[in-house]
């Protein structure tokens, strides 16, 4: 698993990354302390998937690389498909290469399919985190680009879809991110009306201003796929770096 810092969402000082994971009951602890300030302050907690929960940037950028060998000969800049994360796939296909578009949407799929179990990792403490967010009395969902099969297996691999009430994947909404659609329809399945009483935290520009079109507070991550200065350039209302 790797090392995911204290997910504390009020905390005003970045918590520290260490270079090896806390006890498990020391990360019980923090996630605890953690749940009772977001609680307080939050009813309802929206979460990005990868990069966010999931330590997938790896597994996306290894995914994308081979769709583009097998199909057009050549690979792409790892930073350039870094910054794709975050939206649907066909979409950063069909922008990069129209003509190709669907031939490296389906190829991508089989490949990432394929080698989810074997590359996917986990960030220390999130499983804790989520169910001691859910003891404290928050509404927890999941609203991401990626498509909801892709999504649930790689909940049900790290062992978080027991803590996830609601999941809105990509087929869920017909306009996605930075668009606040899929952020909304997970508030409304939550049987939540008021955007103010949720939070959306993620770890791209694309989340952020998602969750700002959405009237919700916004805390971006730094331990996926956006840098810190390009979160930075669009003002979350809080950050946590890894």
């Amino acid at each position: 698993m790797t090392q995911h810092p204290d997910a504390n969402l009020q905390s005003t000082t970045p918590p520290a990354a260490t270079a090896t994971p806390a006890s498990s009951a020391a990360v019980s602890h923090t996630a605890a302390d953690s749940a009772r300030s977001a609680g307080a302050r939050w009813p309802v907690a929206i979460f990005d998937l990868d990069g966010t929960l999931a330590d997938t940037v790896d597994l996306i950028v290894a995914s994308y690389q081979y769709a583009f060998r097998a199909v057009i000969g050549r690979e792409e800049d790892p930073e350039v498909i870094k910054s794709w994360i975050g939206r649907p796939l066909i979409g950063a296909f069909r922008d990069h290469s129209p003509e190709h578009a669907d031939e490296l949407y389906a190829t991508y799929l089989r490949w990432n399919t394929d080698n989810t179990e074997r590359l996917i990792r986990g960030f220390d403490g999130v499983a804790e985190v989520l169910a001691a967010v859910r003891a404290a009395g928050v509404r927890v969902a999941v609203a991401t680009s990626k498509r909801r099969e892709s999504a649930q297996q790689a909940m049900d691999i790290l062992g978080l879809s027991e803590h996830v009430e609601v999941l809105v994947g990509m087929e869920d909404t017909e306009i996605h991110k930075p668009d606040p659609a899929p952020l909304l329809l997970a508030l409304t399945r939550l049987g939540e009306r008021d955007p103010s009483r949720a939070v959306y935290i993620g770890d791209a520009v694309v989340d952020a201003l998602a969750g700002k079109a959405a009237g919700m507070s916004t805390v971006s991550v730094t331990w996926g796929a956006g840098t810190r200065e390009a979160l930075a350039g669009v003002r979350p209302d809080a950050t946590r770096a890894g």
